[in-house]
């Protein structure tokens, strides 16, 4: 997984804002991708890029600034162009999560490239020109401009989730489920209970009591959540008094 990772860069071109830079390294690095490529940027380094890349900083000091687009692209075998403007172009278009999938087919053996435009005016069509297919993130067709480090953050969150299958970066706490036997013993507690405050008739309890079983027994009551319950109604029938202060 790792070596899919880093045959993946984002390459911005002409970025005029040092914060979008850095925003793009913080959103970088939070997805697993490390490899940033600037091409021509108009501030950088820059301490505002800095700043907001936060704890993304590496991914800064490691980026490579080059003077043209080809020079960023030199060695990658599939080059992805980020988009959200319809053109005239025979490119093939997809959506993000549809180039997600082709990157986690490619990254595994070739260097993969995702490109992204200016903020103002995103990718040229000289840019796109040089790309071999282009993704576009279905956005309200009413407003579709997006700031170029959120697209990056999409971009690079659907690769991550179709390379891991959205595997979780962290183990669940495993959770002790109530067994049968300690679920009848609250029943039989909250029964006693809810009888004991009338609530319940007990010579006629019509269905009240079977509901409130359905209703416990959908929620898959873990052991400490059910002597949690106990311990409410045990206070219920005889509560703790409080000093006043």
């Amino acid at each position: 997984m790792t070596t899919l990772f880093d045959n993946i860069r984002v390459v911005l071109c002409q970025t005029s804002h040092p914060g979008n830079i850095g925003s793009t390294a913080r959103a970088m690095k939070t997805m697993g991708l490390n490899r940033l490529y600037l091409v021509r940027p108009k501030h950088f380094p820059d301490a505002e890029a800095t700043s907001l890349a936060v704890n993304a900083a590496g991914v800064l000091e490691t980026a490579v600034v080059t003077d043209t687009l080809e020079e960023a692209l030199a060695d990658c075998q599939f080059v992805i162009g980020v988009t959200g403007k319809e053109r005239s172009l025979s490119q093939q278009v997809m959506t993000v999560r549809e180039a997600a999938q082709e990157v986690k087919s490619v990254a595994s053996h070739s260097e993969v490239a995702l490109v992204f435009g200016t903020e103002m005016s995103g990718l040229s069509n000289a840019e796109a020109d040089r790309c071999h297919v282009l993704a576009t993130i279905p956005a309200n067709p009413e407003y579709t401009s997006l700031n170029l480090a959120q697209a990056v953050q999409i971009m690079s969150y659907e690769t991550r989730m179709a390379i891991t299958t959205g595997q979780l970066h962290y183990q669940e706490k495993p959770v002790e489920l109530a067994t049968q036997e300690d679920l009848e013993r609250f029943y039989e507690h909250m029964r006693e209970v809810l009888e004991h405050i009338g609530y319940i008739n007990p010579r006629a309890p019509k269905k009240l009591f079977e509901r409130l079983r359905r209703l416990y027994g959908r929620t898959r009551l873990e052991k400490e959540e059910v002597n949690l319950l106990r311990g409410i109604l045990t206070l219920t029938v005889n509560p703790k008094k409080h000093s006043k202060y």
